[in-house]
């Protein structure tokens, strides 16, 4: 009940750079439509492992959106009880999909409180932040292609730190304990520039002796022509919105950094350093206007016709950001970019005009940008 299942398919995304290619890894075609199941299925599988859950424990969680449409889906499969502790006030729309797979939802002011409404519930609290569990995406990523880059935004970390720690040993990320100095956080008003922890020799970039021109857009579940699927090595990119801890914290090397602030993209960013995040783990943060990752979710649709939440749209930005800085130093190669997931929901928020000018998203100033970069 907890076996992984099928690949999650690669979609060649357009970029007005030859010699480098971009893939977008499709999470949102896993069963519960969002890279969240990945992080259910590990917390689960860990919760089983360690004997924290046996037949007929109640699992708790507090969280909302996907990781607790994730989490219901394989309780209900397991046969437990599911309780999930949601911010704010009830709201159907928010725990309709939960319902329907027979669990239950309770909504606790102010949003901070539903920690301690979780821990006081009786049965197994999953805590997905304090036990971020790393999952298999990049086991089966890495069976798929050989990028130079994978892109990801990081919300429990979890997903960043499983990419890192699955590397082989080539070209070891730096740890913040050997860099000598850090870069000052940029403004997230100012344009996004990808920012490197300095190091003592900087290190070369993986380049590709061939290059590749760019397809048509597919789906792929099998490697794409010309790609090998041996000797994986790759760098660790986070793409990290507005108000989230995780980009300054990373470029100080304050591990216990918090901004106090939430962020507005869904499933992403986070007010502290969670303690699920390898900072060590990853080689690049690229902080990533919120207008931005609003643009880019619905130039995302318009190419690929999936209506990708928020996150998707911040990790793409940042991947074509990358992309461009290859561009400008000559090289080629393989980003990889991931979309965390897709709902019809997004269409009343990410993809609504009201919803963005309500919040000063002003995401038609980044427009001309993406075209420039994707060539569509």
């Amino acid at each position: 009940m907890l076996a992984a299942g099928e690949p999650t398919p690669l979609i060649d995304f357009p970029v007005a750079a030859p010699g480098i290619r971009l893939l977008v890894k499709d999470e949102s075609a896993q069963p519960t439509g969002s890279l969240r199941h990945r992080h259910a299925r590990a917390l689960f599988r860990q919760a089983i492992l360690d004997g924290l859950v046996t037949e007929g424990t109640t699992v708790v969680e507090a969280t909302g959106g996907n990781a607790a449409v994730a989490q219901a889906w394989f309780a209900r499969r397991l046969g437990l009880p599911y309780i999930v502790v949601m911010p704010g006030r009830r709201s159907e729309a928010r725990a309709r999909a939960v319902e329907a797979l027979g669990g239950e939802c309770r909504f606790v002011t102010p949003p901070l409180a539903i920690y301690d409404a979780a821990r006081a519930i009786e049965g197994h609290f999953l805590d997905q932040f304090g036990r971020a569990a790393r999952h298999d995406l990049a086991e089966e990523l890495f069976a798929q292609v050989q990028p130079d880059w994978v892109v990801t935004g990081a919300g429990t970390g979890a997903t960043s730190a499983t990419l890192g720690a699955s590397r082989p040993p080539q070209s070891p990320p730096q740890s913040p304990s050997q860099s000598p100095s850090r870069s000052t956080p940029q403004s997230p008003s100012q344009p996004p520039q990808p920012t490197t922890r300095p190091t003592t020799q900087p290190p070369q970039p993986t380049t590709r002796p061939t290059t590749r021109p760019i397809q048509p857009m597919t789906r792929l579940t099998s490697p794409p022509p010309g790609i090998p699927t041996h000797g994986v090595s790759c760098r660790v990119a986070v793409a990290d919105p507005e108000n989230s801890a995780y980009f300054p914290g990373w470029t100080l090397d304050v591990p216990d950094y918090a901004t106090g602030m939430p962020s507005r993209i869904e499933g992403i960013g986070r007010p502290r350093m969670e303690p699920g995040f390898r900072p060590d783990l990853v080689d690049l943060v690229i902080p990533v206007p919120d207008a931005a990752s609003v643009a880019a979710a619905r130039h995302l649709r318009e190419v690929t016709g999936r209506p990708v939440g928020g996150s998707s749209g911040t990790a793409l930005w940042a991947a074509l950001e990358l992309v461009e800085r290859m561009r400008a130093r000559g090289e080629s190669g393989l980003v990889v970019s991931l979309l965390g997931d897709a709902a019809e929901r997004h269409l009343a928020t990410i993809h609504h005009d009201e919803w963005a000018a309500e919040r000063g998203l002003d995401a038609e100033r980044y427009t001309g940008e993406l075209r420039r970069r994707t060539g569509v």
